[in-house]
C-alpha cells in the first residue's frame, strides 16, 4: 500500500497545460497561445524563432535543408542528387534513404542541442523535397527534382516525404515540406517577379499532382510556396493555390512557409500590395502560416490597421506550433523515441552502403556499341581523360552535406585495378575556360591505350539556384544545353583516337550532345551528380560489377531548336508527354548488360465502366547471361480523346531484379483517376473510348524498350 502511495507522490504535475506531455496536443496548443502577447506570437511566424523564457520556449530555426542528405550542416553522408535518385525508378530505396537521412538530422538536431546550438540548418523542420516538374532542361534548380513526369515525381515524393516524417503514432520524426508549391520552374533571374500562367488543364493534369499526393497520400506536415505568381497570385499569398485548393480540396491541415523572401516579393517586386503590413496580412489571411525572412513583424502593424485580425494569426500560430509539438519539443527526450538515435549513425558505414546502392541505380547507360562495357577485368593500359574525372563539385550537387569519404571517378577506376595495370589521366579541356593549346591536352597517349574513359560534363558551378551557379550567365539558368565548346572540340579528339572510347557524362539535367560525338562514342553513360560514392558507383558499372538500369527521368532534346520558349508554361510541346519531334534519347530510356522479353500482357477485364479499375498483368524474363534489375514501365495514351491530352503518360512502373533466365510476372492496377482526361475548367471525367496500355523497359515504339501492347475499351 506504501508503494502505491510513493508512485503516486512521484508523478509529476505540472502548472501549465501545454506543459503537460500526457494532454492531447491542441489542448497544450490552444493553453499556450492564450498565454502569449501579439508580439511574443508574432515573433515566432518567422524562420528565425527567438526563445521566449518566461514561457519556457527555446530559440527555434526552422530552415534545415536535406535533398539528398543532411545539407550545410558539416557532416553528413552525401546521397546522389535528387534527379539522379530519380533515375533510378526505385521509389522503396528512395524511402530508405529519407529514414537514413531523417535519422542523421534527428542524431545532429540532439548533439547541437546539447552543446548549446539552435541555429540554421540543425533543426527538425525540413525544406525538402523539390517536387517541382522539370519541364525545361534550361532550368538550373531542375537537378533538385525528381524529373519531367508527374506520376514519378508523385511516387519518388510520397516516398521522401514518409520516410522524413516517420511512422510513429504519436510523434513525428521530421516535418516534410514539398516545395516550390506549385507552378515554378524558372526562369531563376525573374522568380521574384514573374507570373507563371498556367491553364487550368496543365494546373491539374502536370503542376499539382506531385503536391496532391505528398499532401494526401504522404500526409506531408508543411508545403512550401513558390517566389513566383501563378496565374497572377502571388504563390505565397494565393487564395486559389493555398486557400481553395491545397486547404479546401486537398483537405491539408499542416502549416505553410514561404520561400525565403518571397513575402517581401509581394510589395517589392511583384508590386500587389504597397508594403509589409499589407504583404504580411495578405499572406497569413490567404494561408502562409511562417515567414521565411523579416516582414512578418509587420504584423502588429497589420492589426493596428484593421488589415488582420488577433484570431487570424492565432489560426497561423497553432499550426506552428502543433508541429513543434509533434516534434517533441516541449517534451522530455525520454518520452521522444527520435530522441535516442545515437550520434554514430551520421556518416556510417550503412549510410555509406546505401548511398552506393543508389548511386549505382541511379546511373544510366545510353549506348553500348559491341558490347564495349563491361571494361575487361585484364585490361592493360586504362587512359582518364576530362575535366570532371577528379572533380569534387560533381559529387555534390547543391544543397549538401560535406564528409571525409569521397570517391570521384578517377579514384573509383583506380580501386578497380591491380598493380599490373597502367592507368593514366590527363584534363583534357577547361571545365569552364578555354585551353587554346590543342597540345596540352594530353590526348596523345590515348592512342595507345585499351580503352579510353572520357569523363566530361558540367558541374553546379553553371546550373543551380539564383546566386548559387557562379559561372552561369543566367542566375542559375543555362543559356544553352549541351556542353561548354571547348569540352566537345577536346572530346571530338578523344573519339578520333582510334580506340574505344566511353564516356561518362556529369550533369544534373539533360546534356544535348553533337550527332557526331553520340555516334563516334562506344559507350554513352550518365551518371549525374552521384554523391559521396559515386566514383566508386561509375567504377563498379564500368567494370562490370554492377549491372546498370537507371532510367532517364528527362527527356534529352536533340537541341535548343526543340524547346518552346522557357517563359512559357504551357506544356504543349514539353517533354515526352507533349513533344512532337524526335529527342535524342526519351524519357523512360536505359540499357543493360543484359537483355529482357515482355509477353502475354494482360487484361483483368479488357472493358471497364468509367468508375472501374483494371488489372495489368505483363510476363518479363531475363534473356541474357547476366543478372540484372529491369524498370518496367506502364504507359497509358488515349486514342480518341475529345480534348488536349497527353500522347501518352506513365502510370505505373517497378523495378525487380531477374537472374538470367528466369522470368516474373508484374502486376499494375489502373485506377478511373489514371485514365481520365480534363476539361478546359481542369476538371477529370474518365471518357468512353479505346486506350492503348503499353509495358516495357521504356516508352513503347522504342526499340531498346521491348514494350508490348494492347487494347482498354471503356464504355459507356
Amino acid at each position: 500500500m506504501a508503494g502505491k502511495k510513493s508512485a503516486r507522490a512521484k508523478k509529476k504535475t505540472y502548472s501549465r497545460k501545454y506543459q503537460n506531455p500526457d494532454l492531447p496536443v491542441a489542448v497544450r496548443v490552444a493553453d499556450l497561445i492564450a498565454r502569449m502577447t501579439l508580439e511574443e506570437k508574432v515573433s515566432q511566424m518567422v524562420h528565425d524563432a527567438p526563445a521566449i523564457k518566461r514561457l519556457d520556449i527555446p530559440k527555434y530555426d526552422w530552415w534545415s535543408e536535406g535533398l539528398h542528405g543532411v545539407a550545410r550542416a558539416g557532416i553528413a553522408t552525401v546521397f546522389p542528387q535528387s534527379i539522379g535518385m530519380g533515375a533510378s525508378f526505385d521509389p522503396p530505396l528512395l524511402h530508405k534513404i529519407a529514414r537514413a537521412i531523417s535519422d542523421e538530422a534527428r542524431a545532429k538536431h540532439h548533439a547541437a542541442i546539447r552543446s548549446g546550438l539552435r541555429t540554421y540548418c540543425m533543426g527538425l523542420t525540413y525544406w525538402s523535397p523539390n517536387i517541382n516538374i522539370f519541364r525545361d532542361p534550361r532550368w538550373g534548380r531542375g537537378q533538385e527534382t525528381y524529373g519531367e513526369d508527374p506520376y514519378l515525381t508523385a511516387r519518388m515524393g510520397v516516398a521522401f516525404v514518409k520516410g522524413l516524417q516517420g511512422n510513429d503514432p504519436r510523434y513525428l520524426k521530421l516535418v516534410a515540406t514539398p516545395k516550390h508549391y506549385a507552378v515554378h520552374s524558372g526562369p531563376e533571374p525573374k522568380r521574384h517577379e514573374f507570373d507563371a500562367v498556367a491553364g487550368r488543364r496543365d494546373m491539374a493534369e502536370t503542376y499539382l499532382p506531385a503536391f496532391k499526393a505528398c499532401v494526401r497520400e504522404g500526409k506531408a506536415v508543411s508545403v512550401m510556396g513558390a517566389y513566383n505568381r501563378t496565374n497572377g497570385e502571388p504563390c505565397c499569398a494565393s487564395k486559389t493555390l493555398l486557400l481553395d485548393i491545397l486547404r479546401g480540396q486537398w483537405g491539408f491541415e499542416g502549416y505553410v512557409v514561404s520561400d525565403c523572401g518571397a513575402i517581401e516579393d509581394i510589395h517589392a517586386h511583384h508590386k500587389v500590395t504597397a508594403g509589409p503590413a499589407e504583404s504580411a496580412a495578405l499572406g497569413v489571411k490567404n494561408g502562409c502560416d511562417l515567414n521565411c525572412g523579416s516582414v512578418y513583424p509587420a504584423l502588429i502593424d497589420a492589426v493596428e490597421k484593421g488589415l488582420i485580425d488577433e484570431a487570424t494569426i492565432d489560426r497561423a500560430l497553432s499550426r506552428l506550433l502543433t508541429a513543434r509539438f509533434r516534434l517533441g519539443m516541449f517534451d522530455p527526450d525520454r518520452r521522444v523515441p527520435y530522441a535516442r538515435i545515437p550520434e554514430r549513425v551520421v556518416n556510417s558505414d550503412a549510410h555509406r552502403r546505401l548511398a552506393r546502392r543508389m548511386a549505382q541505380e541511379s546511373i544510366v547507360l545510353l549506348k553500348n556499341k559491341d558490347d564495349v562495357l563491361p571494361i575487361a577485368k585484364d585490361a592493360q593500359v586504362i587512359q582518364v581523360v576530362g575535366p570532371v574525372a577528379t572533380n569534387m563539385d560533381v559529387l555534390l550537387g547543391n544543397y549538401y552535406g560535406v564528409n571525409d569519404r569521397m570517391s570521384t571517378v578517377l579514384e573509383g577506376i583506380a580501386g578497380k585495378l591491380h598493380p599490373g595495370q597502367s592507368l593514366r589521366h590527363t584534363n583534357g579541356s577547361m571545365l569552364y575556360s578555354e585551353n587554346l593549346n590543342p597540345k596540352s591536352w594530353g590526348i596523345g597517349d590515348a592512342k595507345r591505350a585499351d580503352v579510353v574513359v572520357a569523363v566530361f560534363g558540367i558541374t553546379p558551378f553553371v546550373e543551380g539556384e539564383e546566386g548559387d551557379a557562379l559561372a552561369s550567365k543566367h542566375v542559375g539558368d543555362r543559356a544553352d544545353i549541351g556542353l561548354p565548346p571547348w569540352q566537345e572540340k577536346c572530346l571530338r579528339e578523344v573519339c578520333a583516337c582510334g580506340k574505344p572510347v566511353v564516356l561518362v557524362l556529369t550533369s544534373g539535367c539533360a546534356l544535348s550532345l553533337p550527332r557526331d560525338i553520340v555516334d563516334a562514342a562506344h559507350a554513352i553513360v550518365y551518371a549525374w551528380y552521384p554523391g559521396q560514392e559515386g566514383g566508386n558507383a561509375v567504377a563498379d558499372v564500368l567494370f562490370g560489377d554492377y549491372n546498370p538500369a537507371g532510367r532517364l527521368p528527362v527527356t534529352v532534346p536533340a537541341s535548343l531548336e526543340q524547346l518552346p520558349p522557357f517563359e512559357d508554361y504551357n506544356m504543349r510541346g514539353r517533354t515526352y508527354r507533349f513533344m512532337e519531334e524526335t529527342p535524342l534519347f526519351p524519357f523512360g530510356f536505359g540499357l543493360s548488360y543484359t537483355s529482357f522479353a515482355y509477353s502475354k500482357l494482360r487484361l483483368s477485364k479488357k472493358a471497364v465502366s468509367p468508375g472501374e479499375s483494371v488489372t495489368v498483368t505483363v510476363d518479363v524474363k531475363n534473356t541474357g547471361r547476366v543478372a540484372g534489375d529491369e524498370v518496367v514501365q506502364l504507359y497509358v495514351s488515349d486514342v480518341h480523346a475529345s480534348v488536349p491530352v497527353p500522347k501518352l503518360h506513365l502510370e505505373g512502373f517497378k523495378r525487380i531484379h531477374l537472374k538470367p533466365k528466369r522470368k516474373k510476372a508484374v502486376s499494375f492496377t489502373l485506377t478511373p483517376a489514371q485514365l481520365a482526361a480534363y476539361d478546359d475548367e481542369g476538371n477529370p471525367f474518365v471518357e468512353p473510348g479505346h486506350f492503348s496500355i503499353s509495358v516495357g523497359g521504356g516508352q513503347p515504339r522504342v526499340d531498346a524498350s521491348g514494350a508490348v501492347s494492347t487494347m482498354l475499351v471503356v464504355t459507356p
